[in-house]
C-alpha cells in the first residue's frame, strides 16, 4: 500500500479506492506496474483543453436521437399502465417539462416483503382508492334532496375499508349536509332550505372523486418479480408519501418525475435521475451513446441548483452573451432588449464568434501568438 501513496494526488478518490481494493496482497513491483498503466489510461481519458465538449455531446446524442421511434410502452395485461419511451421521453426530459405525460414509480420493499410476503396486499394498500371505486350506486332522492351511497361490500372488505371510516372522510369534505349511516349504506342529506337539486347533483359528482385510502396520485399498481425480489411498479407518482411508508426501501425507490426527485431528494439526485432516465431510453432503443455526453447535458441543466431545460426559457436564457441567446430563437427580441439597456457582448464563447466570422476560442483557436516587432535600424 506504501507504493500507492505516491499516486494519491494523481487519481480521483474513487479510482484510488478501487486500486487499493484490487491490489491487496500484491507484490510492490506488480502494484507499481498496475498503477502506472492505470495512470496512463486515466490521462488518455481526460478531455484536452479547448475540446468542444458541448458540440461533441450534442452530435453524439442528436444523431442516434434521429433514429428513435415515437412509441409508448404498454405493460402486458394492464391497459391503464403505459410508459412514454423513445424520442417523446427524451424531449420531455431535456425540455425539463414539469408535467410528465406518464408518471410512474418503481417501489422497492424491505425484507421479508421484497421476497413476496403480503405483496398483493401492500400493492393494494398503496393504490389510491376513490369513493366511486367502492360505491355501486349514488342514488339521489329528489323529494328530500338526499344522496344514498350503496357500497360494494366485497370490494371494501378486500381493501379493508369500513363504512365508518368512509363516513368520517365524507364529513370532513361536505358542508351544509348531514351524514348518517343506514345499515351498510350512508345517507347524505341537505341541511339548508337554500339547497336545490342542482347543488345536490354537484355534490354527488364531487363525492365521486373523494380520496378514501391509499396514496394520492397512485392510480394503478403492478407487483413484478425482478430476479430474486418483488418490485411494485405504479402508474402515477407521489414520492414523498411513498418514502414515508415503513415497508418501502427508500434508498432504492425512484420516480420518473425529475422535478419530484429534486423536491424530495435535492438537485444532485435530480441530476443523477436525468442521466439514468436518458440512458435508459437510449439503451432501450438499442443505441449507443457514451454516458459522459449525457452527464454533460445533466450538469448543464442542474448547474444553477434548479432544473432548467435545453430551451430558450431554460439554459439558453441564462447565457451571458446576447448573440448566443439571439442565435437560438427569437433573435430580434434579444437584440432589441440588449440594445435598450446597452448590454456588452465580450465574445467569449463559440457561437458569437462564428456569427461575426472570428476565430473561435477552441482547439488551435485558443492560444494567441504574440511577436515583438524588430526595432527599426
Amino acid at each position: 500500500m506504501s507504493i500507492l501513496k505516491d499516486y494519491e494526488d494523481k487519481f480521483p478518490p474513487k479510482i484510488m479506492d478501487e486500486l487499493k481494493e484490487r491490489t491487496k496482497g500484491m507484490a510492490d513491483g506488480k502494484v507499481r506496474k498496475i498503477a502506472d498503466a492505470t495512470f496512463e489510461e486515466y490521462e488518455n481519458a481526460k478531455v484536452e483543453a479547448g475540446e468542444s465538449v458541448g458540440l461533441v455531446g450534442a452530435e453524439s446524442i442528436g444523431e442516434p436521437g434521429t433514429q428513435m421511434t415515437l412509441n409508448t410502452f404498454h405493460f402486458a395485461g394492464v391497459s391503464e399502465m403505459n410508459v412514454t419511451m423513445g424520442l417523446p421521453r427524451i424531449i420531455e426530459i431535456l425540455d425539463a417539462r414539469s408535467n410528465v405525460s406518464t408518471p410512474m414509480m418503481e417501489i422497492y420493499l424491505k425484507k421479508p416483503y421484497s421476497q413476496g410476503k403480503d405483496i398483493k396486499k401492500i400493492a393494494q394498500s398503496i393504490k389510491e382508492t376513490l369513493l366511486k371505486d367502492i360505491v355501486n350506486e349514488f342514488a339521489i332522492n329528489i323529494a328530500d334532496l338526499s344522496i344514498e351511497l350503496i357500497f360494494n361490500m366485497e370490494r371494501m372488505s378486500q381493501l379493508e375499508i369500513s363504512p365508518l371510516n368512509v363516513g368520517k372522510a365524507i364529513e370532513k369534505t361536505v358542508k351544509n349536509y348531514t351524514v348518517k349511516r343506514t345499515g351498510d349504506n350512508i345517507l347524505i342529506k341537505a341541511k339548508g332550505k337554500d339547497e336545490n337539486l342542482n347543488s345536490v347533483y354537484k355534490m354527488k359528482e364531487k363525492l365521486k372523486d373523494l380520496h378514501v385510502s391509499g396514496v394520492k396520485g397512485i392510480v394503478q399498481v403492478l407487483p413484478v418479480k425482478r430476479e430474486e425480489e418483488y418490485v411494485i411498479i405504479t402508474a402515477g407518482s407521489n414520492m414523498k408519501e411513498i418514502m414515508g411508508l415503513e415497508v418501502v426501501d427508500s434508498s432504492r425507490t425512484f420516480t420518473n418525475d425529475i422535478f419530484e426527485i429534486a423536491q424530495v431528494l435535492g438537485i444532485e439526485a435530480a441530476r443523477q435521475a436525468i442521466i439514468n432516465e436518458v440512458f435508459k431510453v437510449i439503451e432501450s432503443q438499442g443505441l449507443n451513446v457514451d454516458i459522459r455526453h449525457i452527464m454533460l447535458v445533466a450538469d448543464t441543466m442542474c448547474v444553477d441548483g434548479d432544473i432548467r431545460g435545453i430551451s430558450r426559457y431554460g439554459v439558453v436564457s441564462g447565457k451571458s452573451s446576447v448573440l448566443a441567446r439571439a442565435s437560438f430563437e427569437t433573435p430580434i427580441k434579444h437584440i432589441i432588449e440588449a440594445a435598450m439597456v446597452g448590454e456588452v457582448d465580450n465574445l467569449d464563447s463559440v457561437v458569437e464568434n462564428v456569427m461575426i466570422n472570428q476565430t473561435v476560442p477552441i482547439g488551435t483557436g485558443m492560444p494567441r501568438l504574440v511577436t515583438k516587432d524588430k526595432e527599426k535600424a
